[in-house]
C-alpha cells in the first residue's frame, strides 16, 4: 500500500497536518479536497461518529474517484453525559463560534465540577473505488483543565490533559500528540487495516 493516494475527507487544515504527518512517514500520500479538484461539504447527519465518518468518505470517495479517508472525531465528557460527543464541532455557537469561544463555553459549563473526567474519539473510515470500506477507532483518556494552557494543536486542545501529562494537548507539542492522540491511534489501527488488504 506504499506510495497509495488518499484523498482526505475534511476541509480542516489541522487535521490535514496530522494525517500527513502520521502516514506520510507510512509511505502514503495525503492529499486535500481542494488539491483533489473537490470542494464538497458533507452533512454530518449520523448519530456515531463511525457513521459521520463514512458518510464523508463515501461521498468524497464517489465525487473524486479515488481513495477518501475520513475522520469524525470529537471530545466525550462524563459530567455531560459523554458529550458534545459527535456535536463537539457544533457545540454552543455552532460552526459560527472560533475554538476558543467553544471552549470557554465548555469550561463555563463545568464551573465548579470536580469530575472532568473526558476522552477524545477518533472513528476513521477510508472507502475505496471498488466500495470496500476499512475503519479504525481510537480513543485518548485524560480530564479537562481548569483553564486553557498552550498556544498549539487546535480545537478543544488546550483544555484537555490526556492521563499520564500533566499539560494539555495545546502545550505538550505536536510530536508527543501524535503519539498518544486519539486520531494516532485511530490512524496506528488503519494503518494495520491497510497492510492487512496488500
Amino acid at each position: 500500500m506504499s506510495g497509495q493516494r488518499f484523498v482526505l475527507a475534511s476541509g480542516n487544515k489541522g487535521k490535514l497536518r496530522e494525517f500527513r504527518e502520521i502516514l506520510e512517514p507510512m509511505g502514503m500520500q495525503v492529499v486535500s479536497q481542494a488539491e483533489a479538484g473537490c470542494a464538497l461539504d458533507v452533512e454530518e447527519t449520523g448519530e456515531t461518529f463511525e457513521e459521520n465518518a463514512y458518510l464523508k468518505a463515501s461521498a468524497v470517495c464517489a465525487a473524486t474517484g479515488l481513495p477518501a479517508v475520513a475522520d469524525d472525531s470529537g471530545l466525550c465528557v462524563k459530567a455531560l453525559d459523554w458529550g458534545p460527543g459527535v456535536h463537539s464541532a457544533r457545540f454552543g455557537g455552532g460552526k459560527a463560534w472560533t475554538d476558543q469561544q467553544k471552549y470557554e463555553y465548555l469550561l463555563e459549563k463545568l464551573a465548579g465540577v470536580t469530575d472532568r473526567e473526558a476522552k477524545f474519539v477518533s472513528c476513521i473510515c477510508c472507502v475505496f473505488p471498488d466500495g470496500s470500506v476499512l475503519r479504525a477507532r481510537g480513543e485518548c483518556p485524560g480530564r479537562i483543565l481548569e483553564a486553557p494552557a498552550g498556544s498549539g494543536g487546535f480545537g478543544y486542545d488546550p483544555v484537555f490533559c490526556p492521563d499520564g501529562y500533566e499539560g494539555s494537548f495545546a502545550s505538550l507539542g505536536e510530536d508527543v500528540k501524535n503519539q498518544i492522540s486519539h486520531r494516532a491511534r485511530a490512524l496506528a489501527g488503519f494503518a494495520k487495516e491497510l497492510e492487512g488488504r496488500c
